[in-house]
């Protein structure tokens, strides 16, 4: 039963034991579901860690990996250059005296990143949820909106999970309402998006991740953490959020890989926003097109052929407010 005391996300994973927390879209993604996890944990969850990966994984060293497309990431785990968003969080999990184990897959198509869930699942002795964690909205697009922001890992993620009926509770979590609008993200569309998913009853509602909070200041703590040890390219999805964690507002400035642009860091940016996973896939109008997809890149021509389709797009909305 769904209370106005309790998150519906955390009421659907209440009775779970073990929880997989995973980023969607690659990069950094993951870092938006540790507070989940912190949480999670905290309630006395096994929770573990993963992130499809944008790192050069196929140079790593045969140990690292459990299985075919499922790599275990620690803290120690060598790479070539300084970008390795999965080996710097298990860095962070260190200090915090938390499991240091980061799983990573490769940028991979439906089927073998499908698999290697299904690998990882069997690695860890089974699991009870699979949360995809998405830093920013664009997983929540459908495919007909003007713009679709980042789609092909986020859609690739999505689509191998949603076949996995065999894990009872399947979720995904937004976080970084706003970001995605330099990719040409509409998001007011996003929120016609949720409105349609909640007619559908897939759609469990929004909370706020708080700086002055256990879970938000760990946040901040991995998310600075994370933008030295990764100087090069530091995440602006992550940094955006961790602003807006903080209480700050407009053109926020951070990185200089955001000069030049105007941002609006803003509360909106704090909230998670979460919907069954089974539901999300119901309402994509091309995820079934990805089904035989074994590369990425076969993922990124599908949605254009897809797209090359439509008659038309819903075009983009502004905020009436």
């Amino acid at each position: 039963m769904i209370s106005l005391g309790e998150p519906a996300f955390f009421t659907r994973l209440r009775d779970a034991r073990r929880v997989l927390i995973a980023g969607a879209g690659g990069g950094f993604d993951v870092y938006a579901g540790l507070p989940l996890a912190l949480a999670l944990r905290s309630a006395g969850k096994e929770v573990h860690l993963a992130n499809l990966s944008f790192a050069d994984l196929y140079g790593l060293d045969l140990d690292v990996w459990v299985d075919q497309d499922v790599a275990a990431v620690g803290p120690d785990t060598s790479v070539r250059g300084d970008y390795f968003p999965e080996r710097t969080l298990a860095q962070w999990l260190v200090t915090q005296d938390l499991p240091q184990t980061v799983y990573a897959f490769p940028s991979i198509g439906v089927g073998p990143l499908r698999a290697a869930y299904r690998a990882l699942i069997a690695h860890l002795g089974g699991v009870d949820a699979i949360v995809l964690v998405d830093g920013g909205t664009d997983i929540l697009l459908r495919g007909d909106e003007h713009g679709l922001g980042t789609p092909e890992e986020d859609m690739a993620s999505l689509a191998a999970v949603s076949g996995l009926d065999e894990v009872p509770h399947r979720l995904v979590a937004c976080l970084g309402f706003g970001v995605d609008a330099y990719h040409g993200v509409s998001h007011s569309l996003v929120l016609e998006n949720l409105a349609a998913l909640d007619r559908d009853g897939a759609y469990l509602g929004a909370f706020s991740l708080l700086g002055s909070g256990r879970e938000g200041a760990l946040y901040l703590d991995a998310v600075a953490h994370a933008q030295r040890h990764t100087a090069s390219h530091p995440s602006i999805v992550n940094g955006s959020i961790a602003a807006a964690v903080r209480g700050d507002f407009g053109d926020v400035r951070f990185t200089e890989r955001t000069k030049g642009s105007e941002l609006f860091v803003n509360p909106l940016m704090a909230l998670y926003f979460c919907v069954d996973l089974p539901g999300l896939a119901r309402r994509n109008l091309y995820l079934d097109l990805l089904e035989r997809t074994s590369l990425m890149r076969q993922v990124r021509s599908v949605i254009e052929e897809f797209r090359a389709t439509l008659p038309s797009q819903r075009p983009s909305r502004a905020f009436p407010h």
